[in-house]
């Protein structure tokens, strides 16, 4: 992956003053280019390696800002981004010396409890659409970050903590509003766009910029069972084989993952563990809390954790567990892959692996998955891999570029290693790795009808900057 610094030169492309005060004119938003008070600020995005130098950046405030900023990129020429939280790891919400359209004064949330829907617009973030629908104890199946993108993250599918009981995010999307390559303004759902309606449920941003989402909701909290245990690293192998036989046939309403890295320095953690590498099992059940504490019990148990965090909490609580390791300005770097199971020669790269963390934030999280994800038929929505067993996040990360590279490449060894078990790959976990990847995420068959409706909706290609499906 190619990494741009902070030496690279700002945009050389020069866009004409008469246009851009034209843009200025109809927008409600913002508009920041380079010679602008707030444009250093507004370039940014969540992965502090990716420093790239829009030649616009566009704030939108509704549909028709996003319809305005389309058309002046069009009409410039320009490669075009787009950007709801910016958490893109290999920061494809931001471009080079093109137009970024940012979504994010787009936040609006609207819940309907009666109704258990909600109307999300698409800067909103995990945190903002989780404080809303937690006040009537409903959620949107979404993510493990508070300060994610919802829209993103829903685009390539969405896990996260309520998979296992309620599906992916996609599977809780009831339609979505959406602006196309040619300006048009079109709704997709069950009913209306049905083949655009499935592009967008894990083809990620290849055929429009989503305004709006309206999401179904379902019953979460506001209090859960959830948190995390940990172990020495030594301990690992034996820890894995014990969660292995664990979650053989546990109940949909427990969803874990298991996380190695170094104990992070959290109020929560001893100082003596400090730094020391461990194994967690971290874990939220969506359901009865005492059922909950009950099913977790054998595993928090077992051999000589030497720290327990679980406990009775808000859902929005759990929802920010991992805010901390995942902060905006680090350096970040990720490889991953689907497997089939937890075998043992598995279980034998990720003790090797695990072993070799060095850096206070790299980790990995090793996903479950099944459940509510695993009874959706594969060919439903454009998420593939709903038969997968178990998704890998490998995070090489650096506070900053001192040492990336080391562990940039740590990641890399880690992923090779697992190489023979892989099985596919979660888009939103991809880097920037090239269409083989692109492919490999979806499978032939999907990819193709995928390119099909790439054709139709955005046959040249203004919509790039993302997971790549071409039309041609």
């Amino acid at each position: 992956m190619a990494v741009a610094t902070s030496a690279e030169p700002a945009p050389t492309r020069r866009l004409e003053a008469t246009a851009v005060a034209g843009l200025r004119r109809v927008l409600t938003g913002e508009v920041f280019g380079p010679a602008d008070d707030g444009y250093d600020e507004h370039r940014r995005v969540w992965n502090g390696s990716i420093d790239r130098h829009p030649a616009l950046v566009v704030r939108c405030r509704g549909v028709d800002d996003v319809r305005a900023a389309l058309r002046f990129g069009r009409d410039q020429q320009l490669p075009i981004a787009v950007r709801s939280g910016g958490h893109s790891f290999p920061g494809l919400s931001t471009c080079e010396d093109g137009l970024l359209i940012d979504l994010r004064l787009m936040s609006g949330v609207r819940v309907d409890p009666d109704a258990r829907t909600v109307g999300v617009q698409a800067g909103v973030l995990l945190g903002e659409l989780d404080a809303a629908t937690q006040e009537h104890g409903l959620a949107v199946p979404a993510g493990i970050v508070s300060h994610t993108g919802l829209t993103g993250l829903t685009l390539g599918g969405g896990i996260g903590w309520v998979q296992r009981k309620y599906g992916l995010t996609v599977d809780s999307l009831a339609s979505a509003d959406v602006v196309t390559a040619d300006g048009s303004f079109v709704r997709a759902a069950e009913d209306e766009n049905t083949d655009l309606f499935w592009g967008l449920r894990g083809g990620g941003g290849n055929f429009g910029i989503v305004t709006d989402f309206r999401f179904r909701l379902v019953p979460v909290g506001p209090q859960v069972m959830a948190g995390a245990a940990f172990w020495p690293i030594d301990q690992a192998a034996s820890v894995l084989r014990r969660y292995r036989d664990w979650i053989a046939g546990c109940p949909d309403e427990l969803m874990t993952l298991v996380v190695q890295r170094l104990a992070p320095p959290l109020p929560a953690v001893p100082t003596e563990l400090v730094g020391r590498p461990v194994i967690a099992v971290a874990a939220c059940y969506a359901g009865d809390v005492a059922e909950g504490e009950r099913v977790l019990r054998p595993m928090r148990e077992f051999g000589s954790p030497v720290l327990d965090l679980f406990g009775a909490k808000p859902f929005v609580a759990h929802q920010q567990m991992f805010d901390p390791s995942f902060r905006h300005g680090c350096w970040y770097y990720v490889r991953s892959c689907d497997v089939a199971e937890l075998s043992d020669d598995v279980i034998d790269v990720v003790v090797e692996h695990g072993r070799r963390i060095s850096s206070p934030v790299s980790s990995i999280a090793l996903w479950q998955m099944g459940g509510a994800v695993a009874r959706v038929g594969e060919d439903e929505t454009a998420f593939n891999g709903r038969s997968t067993g178990f998704t890998f996040n490998i995070n090489g990360n650096t506070v900053t570029a001192d040492g990336f590279d080391e562990q940039r490449q740590w990641a890399r060894d880690y992923w090779s290693a697992l190489a023979p078990f892989h099985t596919g790959v979660y888009v939103n976990f991809l880097m920037e790795e090239g269409e083989d990847r692109v492919r490999a995420a979806y499978g032939g068959a999907k990819y193709e009808r995928l390119r099909s409706l790439k054709r139709a909706y955005d046959p040249t290609n203004v919509f790039r900057m993302n997971q790549n499906i071409r039309p041609d």
